[in-house]
């Protein structure tokens, strides 16, 4: 990418990293840090008027002199953020570009801004959501996919979800792929039984890496689950590890009626150690969503050589390709006998396990953060 001489001033926004990070977190760290790492004439500005989770902003790399995360102080008046507090400081700072990587952008203010639209799920799975979320977004994505100057989507699926629902022009949207973060590798057992000794978790287990959230579909998994204990021999352990998101009291309901309680194991909010240790040591990672814009954990998990099983959705068949087994998010059957095959046959575990590290390997988060440079070159 050719050089300016003049200095270019970003804003992000940094809303996602004052909580734990989930996945617009981890993309909104991960982007923030690539493109100031390469490219460090550019001054990169992560902006919150929440302050940030202290974990999430940690860059674990020599600090780099051009990424600031900034937390304006606000007043009664600049609290009202997208309104009113980050216009004005857009302006008054000399930002040139706003990137909005969690759906919202500031709606005025004449300076150009690229929208990240993760997926549509408040769209097309309405039911999914808390409906204050989706009216919200029902109100205000269509105005923003309107407004951005240039969107970025995860995979050409929710490229074409974005052309149906949002109307809006091809040439306007950009693919750029997620990638699985550095801290996922294959590591050696004996780090990792550590991890399982202090978590209680039992070998073989199988696990399910993601927020607890309607869409993820973790009530049929567990459905999966109790028919491996019905109708088999095996006696796995099934770990849910990730953070309670919402609507997710009847999962909650069925485990506790469930037969096979005493070997479900939730575990909440994971760490990057802690789960690249999962990822490692776990039989199979399941997967079975319903809907997702492109599916990580599924890579990730791949990046540390566990075997796959994954819903067949077009998003998630475009982000692991062959490479995991698919299944049916709505069979319950289909489910239980996919991970069932895979326990049981250490031949194909081991071909996925292969397969999933060469096919990891084709992503990354630098390659993201250079093309994502290149829309905002675009841009401006």
């Amino acid at each position: 990418i050719e050089h300016h001489d003049s200095q270019m001033k970003i804003g992000i926004d940094g809303i996602p990293l004052s909580g734990h990070k989930t996945g617009v977190g981890h993309y909104t760290f991960e982007i923030a840090q690539g493109l100031a790492t390469l490219f460090p004439a550019e001054e990169i500005q992560v902006l919150s008027h929440l302050p940030y989770d202290a974990e999430a902003i940690n860059t674990n790399s020599e600090q780099l002199q051009n990424l600031h995360f900034v937390q304006p102080p606000v007043n009664s008046f600049t609290k009202h953020w997208w309104t009113i507090g980050l216009p004005k400081y857009i302006r008054k700072h000399g930002i040139d570009l706003f990137h909005g990587t969690n759906y919202d952008i500031p709606v005025w203010g004449g300076r150009p801004t690229v929208l990240t639209i993760h997926d549509l799920s408040s769209f097309l799975f309405a039911e999914t959501h808390v409906q204050r979320r989706v009216r919200r977004a029902r109100r205000r994505l269509p105005t923003m996919a309107r407004l951005a100057t240039r969107i970025i989507v995860p995979t050409e699926s929710v490229r074409a979800e974005v052309r149906e629902h949002l109307r809006v022009s091809d040439e306007k949207v950009r693919v750029i792929h997620y990638a699985p973060r550095r801290c996922f590798f294959p590591q050696s057992r004996v780090d990792a039984e550590n991890v399982l000794k202090r978590l209680k978790i039992e070998e073989p287990f199988i696990l399910y890496v993601g927020t607890i959230e309607p869409r993820k579909n973790v009530l049929t998994l567990v459905k999966a689950f109790e028919e491996i204990y019905r109708n088999t021999e095996l006696r796995p352990q099934l770990v849910i590890a990730g953070p309670t998101g919402w609507l997710s009291d009847d999962l909650y309901a069925h485990v506790e009626r469930s037969r096979v309680k005493d070997r479900l194991l939730i575990t909440g909010y994971v760490g990057d150690e802690d789960l690249r240790a999962l990822y490692n040591t776990c039989s199979v990672l399941s997967y079975p969503a319903l809907y997702e814009g492109a599916g990580l954990p599924p890579l990730e998990a791949m990046a540390c050589g566990a075997p796959v099983i994954t819903s067949n959705v077009p998003s998630i068949v475009e982000t692991v390709g062959d490479v995991a087994r698919l299944v049916s998010p709505n069979d319950v059957h289909d489910i239980a006998q996919g991970i069932k095959h895979l326990i049981e046959n250490a031949e194909e575990r081991e071909h996925r396990s292969t397969a999933g590290m060469r096919h990891a390997q084709k992503f990354s988060w630098q390659r993201a953060a250079a093309a994502t440079l290149e829309v905002y070159r675009k841009v401006l």
